[in-house]
């Protein structure tokens, strides 16, 4: 047994089983060679739905998620990512607007209880807030499970419906949506890559207040105010002054 595994170490790396999944295609490889690639439906339906944008002209596709895929999988992760990229904006909103207007009387902050941080405005509302939101987004998920999801089957469970398009809700009250397929397919892309990018926001926002206990934009203040004062002693430095102390509330951001 161990000279076999001697004789198999020694072997060149030309001659050595080697695997491999080519994210862009999809294609698992051994010795250089395609063995398992994504089944074509599956591919072609990937390859054709919107959001995909350069740099990744190809499906991107890293961990390898559809060579063991259907199409009824991939409507759903489809219907996910909407779903998931139109929360993120709405939250990204949110966390800007209440922390701008947490001070004006009308946005249900009557005694001034809520303050600082956005990760802490839930926290400190109280009763007659979480009632109707509650209830609202009851509603607007029952109505998306109602238009958009199979009924579950021994065969056919956590399914979406073969006559839905995933984020199609039927829900335009400005009469915004396209009638030209292309001009629709553009406007999917926008709101996916939008979506995508809240998503990292609405997810850097919760990082960056756990971390410095501060508000959204008095941060970005804050690192306004000492990239100033650095430029600002480089150039008492360059003419000799006396340099500008950098305050003890900038020195640990």
């Amino acid at each position: 047994m161990a000279m076999m595994m001697r004789k198999a170490a020694a072997l060149p790396a030309s001659g050595r089983r080697s695997v491999a999944v080519n994210s862009l295609s999809g294609k698992r490889t051994v010795s250089g060679k395609s063995t398992v690639a994504v089944p074509e439906d599956v591919k072609a339906y990937a390859k054709n739905l919107p959001g995909v944008t350069a740099p990744f002209e190809d499906v991107f596709d890293p961990a390898g998620f559809l060579a063991t895929a259907s199409v009824k999988d991939v409507r759903r992760w489809r219907e996910s990512e909407v779903t998931h990229g139109r929360v993120s904006m709405l939250a990204a909103l949110g966390f800007i607007v209440g922390e701008q207007l947490q001070d004006f009387p009308l946005f249900f902050n009557f005694d001034g209880r809520v303050s600082g941080p956005a990760i802490y405005h839930f926290q400190q509302i109280g009763q007659g807030f979480w009632e109707p939101l509650l209830i609202a987004i009851g509603v607007a998920e029952s109505y998306r499970v109602a238009i958009g999801w199979a009924t579950p089957t021994s065969t056919g469970f956590n399914a979406l419906k073969d006559d839905y398009e995933p984020g199609d809700l039927g829900f335009d009250p400005l009469g915004l949506k396209p009638t030209d397929p292309e001009e629709l397919k553009t406007m999917q892309t926008k709101e996916l890559n939008n979506g995508r990018l809240a998503m990292i926001a609405i997810a850097a926002f919760v990082a960056q207040e756990l971390v410095e206990q501060t508000e959204i934009f008095e941060h970005l203040a804050l690192r306004f105010e000492k990239e100033v004062i650095l430029e600002l002693d480089d150039i008492e430095r360059d003419l000799g002054l006396p340099v500008t102390p950098l305050p003890d509330n900038l020195k640990a951001i």
